[in-house]
């Protein structure tokens, strides 16, 4: 009985420990799509003592959904190391976040940029304004984390990718693409127009705080590489990482705990800007 007792305790103290942050899955009419879609929020475990808190906007890869980044990718516990809201949403089986120009009815760029910040800033104690905003995502959320952030730079204040498929240009039969966008053959303006690589002239420098790693051994790396080349050439400051790695969850996992500190910094950096000002 004695050492049940003690099992018991154990166990309860992990359970504490590991999951001390709070869960909440809530469902975001899309306006724009005229649906509703699920969103997972996570709380820090102080939420409710705590004032307005940064947000950062997770954003899940192809065939995905709002579940991957807590089920796979383990990311719950950075809401309390960092005490920041971590909000992911459903993008879709492979919606790449772009309002389509093709089909009028697939806007995700508009639902994650537009309505989710928009539900959260108005249900939650959020800091409103892209200084407390980050944004990052995996593969085909890599893709559209940086996508959103490029072209809503007064909505975030810092972006990152893992393993994003920046350039979406080599990879034509794809991911279902082509579903959004048509196919390059038939509209190759849209394959030049809706890729992250051809994004760089939109960023001023020191604006957008950016962040980007891929594993070397990932099919994402060589166009990674090439993004970061063209952002030194127009001298736009990010921090690039190369490592060991392939385009799988043990990867993202590792990764994530580096993006999510990368945007803590930036909140802390942003936070006392705005205090220094309040003193003069």
């Amino acid at each position: 009985m004695k050492r049940f007792f003690t099992l018991l305790v154990a166990a309860l103290l992990i359970s504490g420990s590991s999951w001390a942050y709070n869960r909440e899955i809530v469902a975001i009419h899309s306006k724009a799509m005229d649906k509703d879609i699920l969103v997972t929020v996570f709380l820090p475990d102080n939420y409710h003592e705590a004032k307005n808190l940064p947000t950062v906007y997770l954003l899940h890869g192809y065939s995905g959904c709002n579940k991957d980044w807590d089920e796979m990718g383990q990311a719950g516990p950075l809401a309390d190391k960092h005490n920041v809201i971590l909000v992911l949403p459903d993008g879709g089986y492979d919606s790449w976040y772009w309002d389509s120009p093709i089909n009028p009815k697939h806007k995700y760029e508009t639902f994650v940029a537009g309505e989710v910040v928009s539900y959260i800033d108005s249900h939650y104690k959020t800091i409103a304004d892209r200084s407390g905003r980050a944004i990052m995502g995996l593969s085909m959320g890599g893709h559209g984390a940086l996508y959103l952030a490029f072209r809503h730079q007064d909505v975030f204040g810092a972006a990152g990718s893992t393993s994003g498929g920046v350039d979406i240009r080599p990879f034509p039969k794809n991911w279902g693409m082509s579903k959004w966008i048509g196919t390059i053959d038939e509209n190759p303006e849209n394959w030049e127009k809706y890729t992250v690589t051809n994004m760089v002239d939109l960023l001023k420098p020191n604006h957008l705080k950016i962040i980007i790693d891929c594993g070397t051994e990932d099919f994402f790396y060589k166009v990674n590489c090439q993004l970061h080349d063209k952002l030194l050439a127009a001298k736009i400051p990010h921090d690039f990482i190369a490592r060991p790695g392939a385009h799988n969850w043990p990867y993202w996992r590792n990764s994530v705990k580096f993006q999510v500190l990368f945007f803590s910094n930036f909140f802390e950096a942003e936070a006392a800007k705005k205090a220094a000002a309040e003193k003069k």
